[in-house]
């Protein structure tokens, strides 16, 4: 316990005040006196010096007691009465406030006490009365819940930064599939509330999939949608549908969004029993073209003396037709067959003019040249994976604006024989079919980003058709391609699927009101941050003395809300031994970590999970401790900002005798349970600082920057591990 200042003050103003009128009084009396005098008054006091200041030292401390006590009785005590207040009209705590120190102090501890008896009665009965009005709505919630709960697929709302909002169970478990790590954390650190959908998808993919379904609403699309497949980086095919959620408040006749909603489901499987079929199929045709060509052969040795010209003439023929007619079969199905082996990616229906007005954007933006599109037939429907498409389109603009200074580039769109031919012409330079070729089969490379897939790829994938021409007499080149196309009309199987009114098991509507902040973090108010309250399980308490940690457990605060089921919890396994005397406390023992992943595997995952959030720890100069001697082994550095529960509840209370995390929570009403488990710990210390964000305001800290600050002027700043 630190010292109070005000405290100790009290206590040695009265020895101080004294000194000082001995002092002054005896300088006084001597200036009065004659020189003789003034000796003969020393020679009388000098033996008796020891004695007075004994004296003055006893009546010194009784008077230092005696205004400690006055200080404590009636000044400390109101103070601390003043803070119990707060707690209770700012952090909303149900509980009653120990009377102490004078009794006038003491009364007035139970008139407010009285008071927040009468509150808690009134919430009471304003909160039954809200529970009988809502009753038919929340019987209405849970049966859409349970609902939610049974879909097949995987439900994940955003809003338009990406930010998800809402989730089902089954995309919780789609989720843990795709982490990279599963077994480490469980792959919370892709899924959860506030957290980046562009953590597994493509920003590119998703702003294109928005674009596409915005072009679709602007059109007068009564139930618009986009779908795309996709890879992630654990190696998952994903095909996703996207649908739009719209903006309530927009002004009639205005198309205005705040979200979408991606419906996923994972066809890796799907592709990978489809491609295996085919190649055995394939494997089959060649076989039986084999086996066909030694029934040729055998058809030959026939030709024998021995058997009579009409006879064998007959024989001939039969077999001859019968071998033409089965190869010319197995040539048709392995030709069918080849052509399915190539990469089956769902294509979706696109209105031609919206894929050229999207190249069109595309092109002028990223190579810098500009884009005629007057020969575009409107009415045209098209198959396409249109984001691979344009990705192609840009590549090749941007190959000749860089190698041929192209400075105008015209796209044309007509049907042709069934097909769609999309040009990409312009005027000037022709180019080699080697340089064609080398184009169509070189990687594609956009700016700085390098692409896996190649032109032909992107053709194949369509089943499509590529090529060069030049027309002399306009003195025009033109790249032609080929496309699939689609029936007219909107193809509304996402938006059938997708129900407005579905509500998941997971969810939080008030982050639709979120949106990406362009000012830095520390002037961001607290309330509107996101946190990862941590804690962990150590060895022992000397991080630079070998200690280890043995379990990592953390929550996030989202929106103002603790979200209990986005959470981390991952044991480790030291690679020492757990001593004897730490067991009971944290109640690890090492069978329990025989196995589990080090802290080498954890780190980067809890890394993942904390990734934008502000780190809210209770001492957390101890955690971070234990995590920054980690940083050279495992290369995973926090450099998010830090806040310690123990520091702002010094602020809020300086007057309050401990800090402890269980004293914290008893004076905020903060139940207790799980202590000394990490994420025990970090459930307690979560709630706990979720009340103090109010009583932070109530003294004019708003910010992360004024948080940080006011910490570190506080006493328990000073510790060090």
């Amino acid at each position: 316990m630190k010292l109070d200042k005000r405290e100790a003050f009290a206590a040695l103003l009265p020895g101080a005040v004294l000194a000082l009128w001995a002092l002054g009084g005896g300088l006084l009396f001597a200036a009065t006196l004659e020189p003789a005098e003034r000796t003969a008054l020393g020679d009388l006091l000098e033996p008796r010096a020891a004695l007075l200041l004994l004296g003055w030292l006893l009546l010194s401390g009784a008077l230092g007691w005696l205004s400690r006590e006055v200080y404590l009785r009636w000044v400390a005590a109101a103070a601390r009465l003043a803070e119990e207040a707060r707690v209770l009209l700012a952090a909303d705590v149900q509980r009653e406030i120990e009377p102490a120190g004078s009794d006038e102090t003491r009364a007035l501890a139970e008139v407010i006490n009285a008071l927040a008896r009468q509150r808690g009665d009134l919430r009471a009965d304003i909160a039954a009365q809200v529970r009988e009005a809502s009753r038919s709505v929340e019987q209405e919630r849970n049966r859409l819940a349970a609902l939610m709960a049974e879909l097949t697929q995987s439900v994940v709302v955003c809003n338009l930064d990406g930010r998800i909002l809402l989730y089902n169970s089954r995309a919780r478990t789609q989720f843990r599939a795709l982490s990279s790590a599963p077994t480490v954390g469980g792959g919370a650190e892709l899924l959860g509330l506030g957290r980046s959908i562009y953590a597994v998808f493509d920003r590119a993919l998703i702003a294109h999939a928005l674009e596409s379904v915005q072009q679709r609403l602007q059109r007068g699309a009564a139930h618009p949608s986009a779908q795309f497949v996709t890879g992630t980086r654990a190696g998952q095919l994903l095909r996703v549908q996207m649908a739009p959620v719209r903006e309530i408040d927009a002004a009639p006749g205005e198309v205005s969004l705040n979200g979408f909603v991606l419906m996923l489901e994972n066809i890796t499987r799907d592709f990978a029993d489809e491609s295996g079929r085919d190649t055995l199929l394939h494997g089959l045709t060649e076989g039986s073209r084999a086996s066909l060509g030694n029934l040729q052969a055998a058809v030959e040795l026939l030709d024998d003396e021995d058997v009579d010209a009409a006879t064998r003439e007959r024989f001939h023929g039969v077999i001859r037709d019968e071998v033409g007619a089965m190869s010319q079969r197995i040539q048709q199905l392995a030709s069918h067959t080849a052509q399915t082996m190539k990469t089956r990616w769902p294509l979706e229906d696109m209105l031609g003019a919206d894929l050229v007005a999207a190249a069109a954007r595309r092109i002028e933006a990223q190579c810098g040249c500009r884009v005629a599109t007057n020969e575009v037939d409107a009415a045209l429907w098209l198959k396409v994976d249109s984001f691979s498409l344009l990705q192609a389109l840009v590549y090749l603009a941007g190959r000749l604006v860089d190698e041929y200074q192209i400075r105008m580039v015209q796209l044309r769109l007509a049907e042709a024989s069934g097909r769609a031919r999309l040009d990409l012409a312009w005027i000037g330079q022709a180019m080699s079919t080697e340089t064609v070729m080398g184009w169509e089969t070189d990687a594609m490379r956009i700016g700085t980003e390098s692409l896996a897939l190649t032109v032909r790829d992107v053709i194949e994938r369509h089943d499509g058709a590529f090529w060069f021409e030049r027309e002399r007499v306009r003195h025009e080149s033109f790249f032609r391609l080929l496309l699939p196309l689609a029936a007219g009309g909107e193809q509304l199987a996402a938006a059938q699927i997708v129900k407005t009114e579905s509500r998941p098991e997971v969810y939080d509507f008030d982050l639709f009101r979120a949106s990406e902040q362009s000012r830095e973090l520390a002037d961001r108010s607290l309330a509107e941050l996101a946190y990862t309250v941590f804690d962990t399980e150590t060895t022992g308490l000397n991080p630079g003395e070998g200690d280890e940690i043995l379990q990592i457990g953390a929550a996030r605060i989202v929106a103002g809300k603790l979200r209990r089921e986005d959470v981390f919890e991952q044991l480790i396994d030291p690679r020492r031994d757990i001593p004897e005397a730490s067991i009971p406390i944290h109640g690890i023992t090492p069978d329990m970590v025989a196995g589990a992943p080090t802290i080498a595997e954890v780190l980067p995952a809890f890394h993942a999970f904390a990734q934008d959030t502000v780190l809210v720890a209770h001492n957390a100069a101890f955690d971070m401790r234990f995590l920054e001697l980690k940083q050279a082994a495992t290369g995973v550095v926090f450099d998010q900002p830090v806040l310690d529960t123990l520091l702002l509840s010094a602020v809020v209370h300086p007057q309050q005798e401990s800090h402890r995390l269980e004293a914290i929570a008893e004076r905020l009403g903060v139940n207790v349970l799980g202590r000394h488990t990490a994420v025990g710990d970090a459930m307690v210390t979560a709630e706990i600082f979720l009340k103090l964000v109010p009583l932070l305001a109530e003294r004019g800290i708003h910010t992360l920057a004024q948080a940080r600050e006011a910490a570190q002027q506080t006493y328990y700043a000073r510790v060090r591990y």
